[in-house]
């Protein structure tokens, strides 16, 4: 039975795991309930909104995510039966990734996992955005390597984000697939592609946590919090 201890690299998924991406979004989306005098439960707006993401990712795979967001926004309060926003409205919308938050435990828990292994972010986001957020609420976090949706021109799940990621490492840090742990909550986006990719995976099951659920659950290691992973990591678990 493998440990952790026994790997060297770490790929994370940023947007759901080390930032709020569901707390995120519905709070960028609250004016758009609040014209319409609207209530929903979270669960709901959150599997709708999930529903367009994903397809317009599949639609539109190289659009970058910030411009994807501020596409599907009408369509969400279409979905809901809201009054249609101005193009303004939907590029704030779009524009609000950066504000997102972290969860409380993310960055102490990078800075003590950084001392064992190399951190390497890929995310679904783009460029722009993903600085914004790593110079925002991530305080600036040194990654070893950033890998954006925008680099690879598709989105997760697809297979080549990680297979562009695999052969980043390896050209870079000389690290085989066999050393890289994928660091995630969501099962859609990260942990069913990175078994079909061989690739052994840490659950990071976020409290709550709605989008990128499955029913079937595949993963190595299974933490609460990104500082629970740390705190077996230090003790050796």
């Amino acid at each position: 039975m493998s440990q952790l201890s026994d790997y060297r690299l770490l790929s994370f998924d940023v947007y759901g795991t080390l930032v709020d991406w569901e707390g995120g979004i519905l709070a960028a989306f609250q004016p758009s309930l609040d014209k319409g005098n609207a209530h929903f439960t979270r669960e709901h707006l959150l599997t709708v909104y999930h529903e367009l993401e994903h397809a317009q990712q599949a639609q539109t795979p190289d659009m970058p995510y910030s411009q994807l967001l501020t596409t599907i926004h009408p369509r969400w309060t279409e979905r809901l039966g809201l009054p249609q926003p101005s193009e303004e409205e939907s590029r704030q919308f779009g524009e609000s990734i950066g504000n997102w938050p972290a969860f409380p435990d993310t960055v102490d828990a990078l800075k003590r996992l950084a001392k064992k292994y190399k951190l390497v972010v890929l995310s679904n986001v783009d460029r722009a955005s993903f600085a914004k957020t790593n110079a925002g609420s991530l305080q600036g976090f040194p990654f070893d390597l950033i890998i954006t949706a925008q680099d690879v021109g598709s989105y997760k799940p697809d297979l080549r984000n990680f297979e562009y990621m695999l052969k980043a490492v390896k050209e870079k840090f000389d690290i085989e697939p066999a050393q890289v742990l994928q660091t995630a909550q969501s099962q859609f986006h990260d942990h069913h592609p990175a078994r079909k990719m061989g690739l052994k995976s840490v659950w990071i099951e976020r409290p709550g946590a709605t989008m990128g659920n499955l029913s079937e659950t595949i993963y190595d290691w299974r933490f609460d919090t990104l500082g629970e992973m740390a705190d077996a990591v230090e003790k050796g678990l």
